[in-house]
């Protein structure tokens, strides 16, 4: 499973190499109930075809109707902007006050793409350096905190995981997360030490680590872009790494469970060095209550959980959420 940015990137690479000529569209600036957030990416064919999005479709159809119109740039890269008017917001079906400042970046090989996605594929975080004034493009290391910059000058796109996964256990929901997590452009750890979980694991790009959890967590050193989730129903193992896990920098640390056996782990915590406040961090049950029961669903409710804090939408505090109950292992 790829993510939205390799997606957009490989597909305009294979029509480049294929002789189309493309536009790759990136969303640089946005004002309002924007449609899609900064950083958003479109590749639009010459003959129509299009890959991606930068809003809910009509902002592509006009892109698309200037490009077949020979209403965008084919040498150097130009800025468009949507929804600065009433009625251009009314045109486009953009939200009440949304505006869209884009990037329009012809391509004519694939040579400065190929580099960008050899990075991905190795899941490392690079920059593309976009210069407008010559559409002459450099890529550089690039690291988890760095955002997209735009001065009418230059773009600065950071490609590649800047969020990591670990996950203790190598189970079947462990499977499910591990896929879904990827796509939304995590990097995913996982760390089982039972060997009779291995054989069966094949979910393509993820790293597998078979230390003892809690060895894993320091190794990793975890930050604010790291979450760390318990899913080996295995109070041993998991309690490992949560002895880690609690007292790290880690955004969210979870463990599977009942509401009960999430008491009894908390119970379990304070009986070691760690202070109330990071007891405090840990979310049990995981998720998010959508009423999960399949190890698809039960992955579904982790990741919107995660997605909320990131975003800014659900309170941090685990206190304060509520809890719905997706294991009672």
């Amino acid at each position: 499973m790829q993510s939205m940015d390799q997606e957009v990137l490989q597909g305009i690479a294979n029509w480049l190499d294929e002789g189309h000529h493309v536009w790759l569209v990136t969303v640089v600036k946005t004002w309002g109930s924007s449609p899609r957030p900064v950083g958003s990416m479109l590749g639009i064919r010459l003959d129509g075809a299009l890959i991606g999005s930068v809003s809910g479709g009509c902002v592509e159809e006009d892109l698309l109707e200037r490009a077949c119109g020979g209403g965008l740039a084919r040498n150097l890269p130009q800025v468009l902007s949507y929804g600065v008017t009433q009625e251009d917001s009314r045109r486009l079906g953009l939200p009440c006050g949304g505006t869209l400042q884009l990037v329009i970046e012809p391509l004519n090989h694939a040579k400065s793409l190929h580099p960008v996605l050899e990075a991905i594929a190795q899941r490392q975080i690079i920059s593309r350096n976009l210069n407008l004034q010559n559409g002459l493009v450099r890529i550089q290391p690039a690291h988890q905190d760095q955002e997209l910059f735009f001065d009418g000058n230059e773009l600065i796109t950071v490609l590649g995981p800047r969020w990591r996964l670990l996950i203790i256990g190598a189970g079947q929901v462990s499977h499910y997360l591990a896929e879904m997590a990827i796509a939304l452009d995590y990097q995913v750890t996982v760390c089982d030490p039972r060997e009779e979980y291995l054989p069966a694991w094949n979910v393509p790009d993820v790293v597998i680590l078979q230390g003892m959890p809690d060895d894993v967590v320091r190794e990793i050193l975890p930050d604010k872009r790291t979450a760390i989730i318990c899913l080996s129903h295995d109070p041993k193992l998991d309690d490992m790494a949560l002895l880690e896990a609690l007292i790290s920098d880690a955004f969210y640390v979870g463990a599977i469970g009942s509401q009960r056996n999430t008491e009894k782990r908390r119970e379990r915590m304070a009986m070691f060095d760690i202070g109330d406040s990071q007891i405090a961090k840990l979310h049990g049950p995981v998720g998010i209550p959508i009423g999960s029961k399949t190890p698809p669903e039960i992955a579904v409710s982790i990741l919107a959980e995660l997605t909320a804090i990131k975003r800014g939408t659900l309170n941090k505090n685990p206190t304060e959420i509520p809890q719905v109950v997706v294991s009672v292992a």
